[in-house]
């Protein structure tokens, strides 16, 4: 047998890759380099706007140039920043020293001393993260997941007053409106996204265990901690001032969780669609040219939805992973987040794609209205609740006698099928109020919603 070229070994690189490749912007081994470059660059031009170490502020060309150059990190700087580790094994020593000769093309050796200045490489790791992290979920993962959301919204408000009977337990239940039912996902999203856009993307910036010692003993007059700040807040991330050798990762815990906990809701969103087509309450459009089953040519099968909640069970999987073990670090330091922290690309890139699916789904079904209104006038039973509880209102304002009204409905209702001609003799039978009795009679389980309808008002 011949070998194969190399070939990913993840789907995500190879059979879903067009779907995912704008995390790879970000959340590629290239990216994290890419930020990394721009926080050495950064941290350099700081350090001269300040004169620190009789230095002078460099010149606005040379500053952009240096900026130019890390934000068009691309093949040659990959290739050579390669060639570069091949020598160091070390991946921080490495960017250091691409920073470097990018100074002396520049003709700036005389300040090469100050890249990566009382650094410790996880100085320039975390904000790198950060700044990659917070990339990849405000530009590409918020998007798809408000994108879906806006879906779901458009999906209630033309759904809001179509009766659905509802299944507690799987059962007959009181019945609702497809819209509104939606609608209670969409408010739980949208909950969570607002959770997520509260997070703190933190940053340290404090030297080889949190304490400025080497920053001290360069320049004992300087505000250090000042400068720290400064410096993580310029990169629009927040500081954090007391940390051992690394950020500590809490904010990265606390985001995954939230991910995860987003995720958790579509998942459960997609087992309820999927069960709304199983039981024909959705009808999914065919698409021209798919295939269904490979035998059984009338099948369209739920498969965005099937492979949504797949996906969704491995990112939650691996958020959790990284949440739990992210906030552990022995001591002032271990390695255990780094080879950690390289699959947060492959949790958001499991959850995208099931965004994709998700968002692709929604637009391939629609309501079959006519068997949302046959199951419930089939179900006549699910009006027992209504009748109980007038006669407990009857009876609490002396207009009735009956004994036990929970009792009576469910020895006519409980586990039988009966109609709509037999609950109205039933109800005309009542000892109640004329006009408790009229609101009964004229009771049907599609008109038995409730406030149902105006419910989607919330979402307002």
């Amino acid at each position: 047998m011949s070998p194969l070229p190399p070939q990913p070994l993840s789907p995500l690189d190879g059979r879903y890759r067009a779907v995912v490749e704008e995390l790879g912007e970000h959340l590629s081994e290239a990216g994290l380099n890419r930020a990394r470059v721009r926080v050495e660059v950064e941290w350099l031009v700081f350090l001269t706007e300040r004169g620190l170490f009789g230095t002078t502020p460099l010149e606005a060309e040379q500053v952009r140039e240096l900026r130019h150059f890390a934000a068009e990190f691309g093949a040659d700087e990959i290739d050579e920043l390669a060639r570069l580790e091949a020598t160091t094994r070390h991946d921080v020593k490495a960017v250091e020293y691409l920073v470097r000769r990018r100074l002396s093309d520049l003709g700036l050796n005389h300040i090469a001393e100050l890249v990566h200045f009382a650094c410790t490489s996880e100085d320039v790791n975390n904000l790198s993260y950060a700044l990659t992290v917070h990339a990849a979920v405000t530009e590409v993962w918020l998007p798809k997941l408000r994108d879906v959301v806006a879906r779901l919204r458009e999906f209630a408000v033309a759904e809001r007053a179509t009766p659905m009977l509802a299944r507690t337990h799987g059962q007959p239940a009181t019945p609702t409106t497809f819209g509104k039912e939606i609608a209670v996902f969409v408010h739980r999203l949208e909950r969570q996204i607002a959770r997520i856009e509260r997070i703190e993307y933190l940053g340290k910036f404090s030297g080889a265990t949190g304490t400025f010692s080497a920053h001290l003993a360069a320049d004992p007059g300087a505000d250090w901690p000042a400068l720290s700040r400064a410096f993580v807040t310029s990169l629009g991330l927040d500081w954090n001032p007391l940390t051992t050798q690394i950020e500590s990762h809490d904010w990265q815990a606390e985001l995954y969780t939230a991910l995860a906990h987003a995720g958790r809701i579509l998942h459960n969103l997609c087992t309820d669609v999927w069960t709304y087509i199983s039981i024909g309450y959705l009808a999914q459009i065919p698409q021209a040219g798919a295939t269904g089953s490979s035998t059984m040519p009338h099948k369209v099968n739920p498969i965005r939805f099937e492979n949504a909640e797949a996906n969704l069970e491995l990112s939650g999987a691996l958020l959790d992973s990284l949440a739990s073990t992210l906030v552990t670090s022995r001591l002032q330091r271990d390695l255990t987040d780094s080879t950690t922290q390289r699959n947060i690309g492959v949790a958001l890139g499991h959850s995208l794609l099931a965004l994709d699916n998700i968002r692709r789904g929604l637009d391939e079904v629609s309501v079959a209205h006519a068997v949302l209104a046959a199951d419930l006038d089939t179900n006549w039973e699910v009006l027992g609740e209504a009748i109980q509880t007038v006669i407990r209102a009857e009876v609490t304002a002396g207009r009735s006698s009956i004994a036990d009204p929970y009792a009576l409905l469910k020895e006519l209702t409980r586990g039988k099928r009966i109609t709509g001609d037999d609950l109205r003799a039933f109800v005309e039978g009542l000892d109640i109020g004329a006009d408790a009795k009229a609101r009964l009679l004229a009771l049907t389980p599609a008109g038995y919603t409730g406030l149902a309808d105006d419910l989607v008002d919330a979402l307002d």
